[in-house]
């Protein structure tokens, strides 16, 4: 090879190996890989960086981000509102910190949207950021948007006719809310309920153009009179509330409307819609389906009821029909007694003229009930004094229910004897007779005291007194008398067959039969 070509292949080599080397040396120098987006650049260092003049950087951005320089120079949108002129774009946005580093830094919880031109009140503050900026592309797309109608294009009832500055009439809070809108300049102020509804109520034109200004034109269908009072509704009704009607019915119509009258509408009373036309002052003309007496009480109902309230009924029961109710009889429905009009027939004023069917007694007591039972209930305290019958109530006989002896009822001719009640406690079953009163107490069935040798006059002693009653009492008592002499039980016993006497205990005691001794 030829000198010269030598030399200039080795220039070559060596320039190549220098510019490798210039770019090695950078990437050796980097503090850190760049994130994704920037990623294809990273071994183009002066995409970005100018190594001869670091204030250049900035600009360098600009050049590639060329919708936010526009922002800077038009000072719209995040980047022209928040930055101020010459601010560096390292001041926010670092680099070098990794491929998944967050460059943009931003936080949508503490982000101030006031410093894009456009605060967030009203409404627009609790709206979800996907309601204005569309899922996939940057948020600074949205602020071309910067009109009300921009948004609210769909909601416009007006379809564009009062032009695109909806915040001449409406606000941020609420879009049917309350609006800005003077009515009053106009020919038609807003009063009372006026006011508080909405435009479309009024104006179906969205235009606003050729509205009536007459009540009828938008309360023909409120109108109970149908037309008959004429189109001025004004006359009478008011701004504040429909059915405020300062009509004078008592001066006009001669029927005064005073308590739940008052409150009602006009056709509840003129059905017909016609004011001329006759309809009754009478009670019974409009209430005769509220009547649940069916008119057995008249047709005379402001005698218990009155106007506040149907339901409030009060009569004076016992100035007005001479008969006071109390107890039970002030609780119970009217119809209870009165199943047939008033006075047709008159009712009786006596308990059993009522309470027959509820005589468990069958008559057999008298008619005056109110001589043992009061009228707060039938069962409640009854005050009859059985100590003035020929058995009175002792001990715990004056526990007991009525009906324990009383089985029928009827009271009387029950018997008094024990047994007639006690038969079932009667171990001694009838052998010791009827009246257990000789032995047993009221006050318990098992105290009992009972001196055998006073109330038959023969002592129980010794052996006598360890047996048991039935041993002597084989038979009821009513029946047989026992015998006191000592071979009328102990014949068997006797070794004697009678050679001594009957009179046994001249030789045997009562301890026992055994060991007799002779008593001479």
């Amino acid at each position: 090879m030829h000198r010269w070509a030598k030399a200039g292949l080795l220039t070559l080599l060596l320039g190549w190996t220098g510019l490798a080397a210039g770019s090695q040396i950078e990437r050796l120098l980097m503090p850190g890989p760049v994130a994704k987006a920037h990623a294809k650049w990273e071994d183009d260092c002066k995409q970005c960086h100018d190594r001869t003049d670091k204030d250049r950087q900035t600009a360098l951005c600009a050049e590639c981000h060329k919708d936010i320089a526009a922002d800077l120079k038009l000072k719209r949108g995040f980047h022209g509102h928040a930055l101020k002129p010459g601010a560096a774009c390292t001041a926010c946005h670092t680099e070098h910190k990794g491929r998944d580093a967050d460059i943009v830094r931003f936080d949508r919880e503490s982000f101030d949207h006031a410093v894009t031109g456009f605060k967030l009140d009203g409404r627009h503050a609790t709206t979800a950021c996907e309601g204005c900026h569309v899922a996939g592309k940057p948020f600074r797309a949205t602020q071309t948007k910067t009109g009300c109608f921009d948004c609210h294009e769909k909601e416009d009832i007006h379809r564009g006719k009062l032009g695109k500055d909806c915040g001449s009439c409406h606000n941020t809070t609420s879009f049917r809310g309350k609006n800005e809108f003077d009515h009053d300049k106009t020919h038609f102020p807003l009063k009372g309920a006026h006011h508080r509804i909405e435009c479309a109520s009024c104006h179906r034109d969205p235009s606003f153009k050729n509205t009536p200004m007459e009540c009828i034109a938008c309360h023909a269908r409120d109108d109970a009179h149908k037309g008959g009072r004429g189109p001025r509704c004004g006359d009478c009704h008011n701004t504040e509330k429909w059915k405020d009607s300062k009509f004078d019915h008592e001066k006009i119509g001669h029927f005064a409307l005073n308590g739940a009258h008052a409150k009602i509408s006009c056709d509840a009373c003129h059905r017909s819609g016609d004011m001329k036309a006759k309809i009754p002052d009478k009670c019974a003309g409009c209430h005769a389906a509220d009547d649940r007496h069916g008119g057995r009480f008249g047709d005379d109902c402001a005698q218990c009821h009155n106007e506040q309230k149907w339901k409030d009924a009060k009569y004076d029961h016992e100035a007005k029909a001479h008969w006071a109710l109390k107890g039970k009889h002030a609780k119970i429905d009217c119809h209870a007694c009165h199943t047939t009009p008033i006075g047709k027939p008159r009712l009786p004023k006596d308990c059993v003229g009522c309470h027959k069917a509820d005589d468990v007694h069958h008559g057999t007591m008298g008619e005056v009930c109110a001589s043992c039972h009061v009228e707060t209930g039938w069962r409640d305290h009854v005050r009859f004094d059985h100590d003035m019958t020929r058995f009175p109530l002792v001990g715990l006989h004056s526990s007991v229910a009525c009906e324990e002896c009383h089985a029928n009822r009827a009271f009387r001719d029950t018997s008094r004897d024990c047994l007639s009640c006690h038969k079932a406690d009667d171990r001694h079953h009838g052998r010791l007779g009827k009246d257990c009163a000789a032995c047993h107490n009221p006050n318990g069935w098992t105290f009992w005291q009972f001196d055998h040798g006073k109330a038959t006059r023969f002592a129980l002693e010794g052996a006598h007194a360890k047996l048991d009653c039935k041993r002597c009492h084989i038979k009821s008592a009513d029946e047989v008398l026992l015998p006191k002499e000592c071979g009328a039980c102990h014949a068997r016993d006797d070794v004697h067959h009678g050679g001594f006497g009957a009179d046994c205990a001249r030789c045997h005691s009562s301890l026992s039969w055994k060991g007799a001794g002779v008593r001479h």
